[in-house]
Formats: structure tokens, C-alpha cells, sequence
């Protein structure tokens, strides 16, 4: 064998194995080797990864959704949307800043950015929402739950269009914070609420 033959030889060695270290270190590998087959393996997965374990708040995206520690697929972070709430929207193009949402998302910001929360799956329904981000009861540090917080002041609606294990205490939460006038309850119209509370129409998440 020639020693250019050897060079070239040695060289496509070491590209080979440059190659497959990246993969091993890549997003790509990662997705392909955390990925469930089937709702039923996702769902025993996710409660596997999530339910019951602690992680850190690092980004608050709206009043009712934030993202946690913890990779997720692609992604070097969890997406968490609360269960059983919807608060006013900041983000959506669609909608635009909603009446209370600003208050709604620092409200959630104040509470729980930087801290340790705990993750709590329904263990009766699904763990993820269409846009596959993970749908969690979540647990701040000083015990109480950031979902129900945001009922009882007054900075969310109880969504009534999915039932989940606290579906008829979450509407209880509301009721009261309603009749107290808390948080937007104070002033919001018919005009300024989700599309969906006005419709009384369920949806799919």
C-alpha cells in the first residue's frame, strides 16, 4: 500500500470519527433516542422525566406558560403549560396583549423565575397539549400550586374547555375570586375575554 493511500485512508478514519462524535453530541441524536413511539410511551415517559421531580424556572413566556431546566427533545429547556388555566395573552399575534395579560405574565414572573417548583403530571390525561409543550400542575416553593395562585387572585380564567382532576375546583377558584372582584375581575368585559370563554366552545389543545 502506498503511503498516499495510507494518508487518505488515515485521514477518512479520522473524519469518520469526528462525524460520528458530533452525532453523538447533537440535538439530532438526542431527539432520535428520546422520541416515544406512541402516545402511550410518551405519556409513560414523560411522567417518568417530570412527575414529581424538581427543576428551575428560566423563562417566563406568558401568565400560563413557562420553561424549566430540563432538555426536551431539541430543545435545551421544557415548555410547561399550566393545566386547568388561561390567562390573558401577551404573546399571540392573533389576539394581541389581552386586558390583564402584562399583569397576568409578571404576576407568574414574580412568583416563580428563578425558583425551584416541583412538576405534578395528571396522571388520568394526556401530558402534552398540540404544540407538545408539557402540561403540568406546578408546585412553588413555598407550597402552594402557581395554577391555583393565578385563580385565586384573579389573574386567570379557569379553562373550562379540557377536563382534568381539578376541573370543578378550579372553577370553584374562580368563582370566588370573581365574586370578590380580584385581580381582573374587577373591571374586565364580556369583549375582553378569550374568544373561547365568550363562545362557551370547546376546543382541542
Amino acid at each position: 500500500m502506498s503511503k498516499r493511500r495510507r494518508s487518505a485512508i488515515f485521514i477518512l478514519c479520522l473524519l469518520l470519527t469526528a462525524a460520528f462524535v458530533w452525532l453523538d453530541h447533537s440535538p439530532i441524536r438526542r431527539t432520535w433516542q428520546t422520541r416515544p413511539k406512541s402516545k402511550e410511551q410518551a405519556k409513560h415517559y414523560d411522567f417518568e422525566k417530570y412527575h414529581e421531580k424538581t427543576f428551575t424556572v428560566l423563562n417566563v413566556v406568558d401568565g400560563d406558560t413557562i420553561d424549566v431546566d430540563v432538555p426536551d427533545g431539541e430543545y435545551n429547556h421544557t415548555r410547561i403549560r399550566l393545566w386547568g388555566i388561561d390567562t390573558p395573552e401577551t404573546k399571540n399575534p392573533q389576539t394581541g396583549v389581552m386586558y390583564f395579560g402584562p399583569e397576568a405574565a409578571e404576576f407568574t414572573r414574580s412568583l416563580s423565575l428563578g425558583k425551584k417548583v416541583i412538576i405534578y403530571l395528571d396522571e388520568d390525561n394526556r401530558t402534552r397539549d398540540k404544540y407538545n409543550r408539557l402540561l403540568a400542575y406546578v408546585k412553588l416553593p413555598d407550597g402552594r400550586f402557581l395554577n391555583e395562585v393565578l385563580l385565586s387572585e384573579g389573574f386567570a380564567y379557569a379553562d373550562t374547555r379540557f377536563r382534568h382532576g381539578f376541573y370543578n375546583k378550579y372553577k370553584q377558584l374562580e368563582a370566588s375570586a370573581r365574586s370578590q372582584k380580584k385581580g381582573l375581575w374587577l373591571k374586565v368585559t364580556p369583549e375582553q375575554m378569550p374568544k373561547w370563554r365568550r363562545q362557551g366552545k370547546n376546543q382541542n389543545r
